[in-house]
């Protein structure tokens, strides 16, 4: 429990640190900005939903792989990326995993198999029945995992990843990660049927539900659910539901929600729960208190190391795209 403890309580540190170097630029969502954000880009954040990505991805190895979100800060640091690297990127520099050109929404970090975030919804699902694909083809046992959100249950390439993964049993993982909301608007109405589980059972790739927010419940699921995957059973999926704390982006200020929504999402921390989770399970409250100091200081250590990287070079720029070969970049 505390080492769970410890890895939510990162990703909130880096988002809330995050939140606050995004916090200047243009006009978005009715929220004046200055022009000293450090944070270059939009940024999608994921507080309040800790407890699913750290709860799934204390079940991968170093060499499984996953594939995230336009909202995947946390499905990165659970994955075991370099806090440092990842807070250079969202400030656009040099020392960023990618350079400082993929920022927040296309963060990725194959050293630890994170194969990236995505700013296009569902992307990242038929991108994850690729890597699945490629893992069995090649016999080796790694499995990948695919967080994805509720918004895209109602988009084409969910229905095409499930039924590419369901015929051929491909080692993948699926964890729609329901926060209630797609962008602006509650997702219950816009979406028919019983749900993301009934959908995926439909194209035979079985699932269950669980309270996104209570850490425990996601281990012990996400950890049945990959032993499936890991054994040869095929795709599996998990439906987390959470809630969205923040707005679709760090700059929203949620004018379109209903207040009592938003204080019951407040109400359900889920790192409150885990700390009280600890507590009655043996830790001491000290022990808890130290695993916050040190994570405070190892956010002020990155935010420092993204200050301290240069900007990129911009002999850089036509690197790490696509040619047409005919001079036209893509």
């Amino acid at each position: 429990m505390i080492d769970l403890y410890r890895t939510m309580a990162r990703i909130r540190a880096f988002e809330l640190a995050a939140e606050v170097a995004s916090q200047g630029g243009v006009q978005v969502f009715g929220a004046k900005m200055n022009d000293r954000a450090k944070v270059r880009g939009p940024l999608h954040l994921s507080i309040g939903q800790e407890a699913v990505a750290v709860g799934v991805c204390a079940h991968l190895t170093r060499t499984d792989l996953l594939t995230s979100t336009h909202r995947g800060h946390g499905h990165t640091l659970a994955k075991g990326g370099n806090m440092r690297r990842m807070m250079a990127e969202l400030f656009g520099r040099a020392d960023g995993n990618n350079g400082g050109k993929g920022g927040s929404m296309h963060i990725a970090d194959f050293s630890v198999g994170m194969l990236g975030a995505n700013g296009v919804v569902t992307a990242g699902l038929p991108i994850a029945c690729g890597a699945a694909q490629a893992l069995k083809l090649q016999g080796k046992p790694d499995i990948v995992v695919c967080f994805f959100g509720d918004g895209a249950t109602n988009r084409g390439p969910f229905l095409e990843a499930l039924n590419w993964a369901a015929v051929y049993r491909l080692p993948v993982l699926f964890v729609c990660e329901d926060n209630r909301y797609s962008a602006t608007t509650a997702t219950s109405g816009l979406t028919a049927g019983p749900g993301v589980v009934a959908r995926g059972e439909s194209l035979g790739v079985p699932g269950e539900s669980v309270d996104g927010n209570d850490i425990e419940a996601v281990f012990e699921a996400a950890g049945r659910l990959v032993a499936q995957v890991r054994s040869g059973q095929g795709p599996q999926l998990l439906h987390a539901l959470t809630w969205r704390v923040r707005g679709h982006v760090s700059v929203d200020q949620q004018g379109y929600r209903d207040p009592e929504d938003l204080r019951s999402a407040v109400e359900a921390d889920p790192l409150r729960q885990a700390r009280e989770r600890a507590l009655a399970r043996g830790a001491t409250a000290a022990e808890l208190d130290a695993v916050d100091a040190a994570v405070q200081i190892e956010i002020e250590d990155a935010v420092a190391f993204a200050n301290a990287s240069p900007a990129p070079d911009p002999e850089h720029a036509f690197t790490d795209i696509q040619t047409t070969g005919a001079g036209t970049w893509h």
